[in-house]
Parts: C-alpha cells; sequence; structure tokens
C-alpha cells in the first residue's frame, strides 16, 4: 500500500471518513516520539474558506496543533484522546454510583464550557455522540476533534447538545433523588439558551442533589430502598393525573 504523506510530515495510517468535501484520518506525526498520534480533518471545496477562518479564530484549545494549506485542501490537525462514545457507557440500565454520575456530568458540562470559546461549527461538531469519550477505568471525559462540517449552529445548539449527554448520564433509574430528577427535566425543556447559564444551573443544583443523596445514605439499606420506591410511586401518580 503507497504510504500518504501529508505536508511531509503526516504520514496517514487510517482513513476514518471519506466524503467529496470532507475526509477525517488518524496519522503519525513523523517528527514526535512520545506521543505521534495525530487526527487529520481534511476540506475542501466550499468548506476550505469556511473552515480556514474558522480554525484561524481558534486561541486556546490545548487539542488543537495546527491548521494549513497544502494542495488546494486544508488541513487541521487535532491530538487524540482516549476512550469510548458516551453511549456506550451511559445507557439505561448501567450501574454507577451517583458520586460517580454527578462527577461525570461535572466533567461533561466543563468540557462543553471550554467548547464556548471555539467557533459554534467547531464546538458542536467536538460534541457530537461519537466525539465524546468515556475511560470508564480512568473515570474521564474527553473529546475527540472530529469536526465534520456542520451548518447554523449556535450558541444554543451547543447547550442542547451538553443537555443531551448530561441526560444520558443522569439517566432517570429507580434510585434517582428528586433534585436530580428535577434539574433533568429543565435539561429535557431546553431551559438553558447557553453552556454559560447551563454550567451555572448545574453547579446550583448539583449542591442540592449532594445534599439528598448524603441525607438516603444515612439510612439503613430497607429505608433507603424505601424512599426510592415511594419517590418512584408519587412520580407514576403525577404522570397518570397528567
Amino acid at each position: 500500500m503507497e504510504t500518504v504523506m501529508v505536508r511531509g510530515r503526516y504520514k496517514i495510517v487510517r482513513v476514518l471518513e471519506a466524503g467529496d468535501d470532507y475526509a477525517f484520518a488518524e496519522a503519525v506525526d513523523i517528527t514526535e516520539r512520545e506521543t505521534p498520534v495525530r487526527l487529520l480533518n481534511i476540506y475542501e471545496g466550499a468548506w476550505l474558506p469556511i473552515y480556514a477562518r474558522l480554525f484561524s479564530e481558534i486561541k486556546d484549545c490545548p487539542a488543537f496543533c495546527e491548521a494549513f494549506l497544502a494542495e488546494e485542501s486544508l488541513t487541521a490537525v487535532f491530538r487524540p484522546c482516549g476512550g469510548v462514545p458516551i453511549d456506550r457507557v451511559f445507557y439505561r440500565g448501567a450501574d454507577w454510583s451517583w458520586r460517580d454520575r454527578l462527577a461525570f456530568a461535572e466533567q461533561l458540562l466543563h468540557q462543553a464550557l471550554l467548547l464556548a470559546d471555539l467557533p459554534p461549527a467547531v464546538g458542536c461538531a467536538a460534541l457530537l455522540a461519537d466525539n465524546v469519550r468515556v475511560d470508564a477505568r480512568e473515570k474521564r471525559i474527553a473529546l475527540r476533534f472530529r469536526i465534520h462540517p456542520m451548518e447554523a449552529m449556535n450558541a444554543r445548539e451547543l447547550a442542547l447538545l451538553a443537555s443531551d449527554h448530561a441526560r444520558k448520564i443522569l439517566a432517570p433509574r429507580f434510585r434517582q433523588g428528586d433534585a436530580e430528577r428535577a434539574f433533568c427535566r429543565r435539561l429535557e425543556r431546553g431551559d438553558f439558551p447557553s453552556i454559560v447559564p447551563l454550567y451555572a444551573g448545574w453547579h446550583r443544583a448539583v449542591e442540592e442533589i449532594t445534599v439528598e443523596y448524603e441525607a438516603l445514605d444515612q439510612k439503613n439499606a430497607f429505608k433507603r430502598w424505601f424512599a426510592f420506591l415511594w419517590k418512584n410511586i408519587k412520580r407514576a401518580f403525577r404522570r397518570n393525573r397528567r
């Protein structure tokens, strides 16, 4: 197989997506010894001038290496991250403690807050489900910068994407407290117009959520189970009354 080099520096080892005007590939930076793997987003055609401008606006993104023009294409280079897509870790019935769920939600929303400093088309693409990566062993969330072209993105779209992922982490379940469920309803309604009020609302809510769970942890196993049973009965009753 012929070796494909980009700019004489990046050796492509795997093409992950190839379309008419966009491609995404994994490459090795031959000038880097310790952490040589890189992710290449390659744009052509109508996307080239659009994304050339967007990447020129990026000022503070640790994963971003560089963007350059070469042979009628634009290449944006990012560092990779570990983990698997969030949907493979947080699904209905996934067994996580409330403390772990709150910690993961904090990480996710903090990552989304950092994306608010990037152009919306870049930030929203980085927050698509396949790019939100979870390392279950290390209990860490990171973002993979596969920046597929997206149109008409804005601050609200970023908040809605973050809300959707937060709801996966704080999924409805038998042992869910009332304070957490109330915050999830706000996420479902789309109450937050952008990431900043969403993150602020989360920090106000997480204090109440933590207090409720810590109080429940003080009960013995039977009383705690009965408390959750009673909460679920009341929730079912309210749903049936609507």
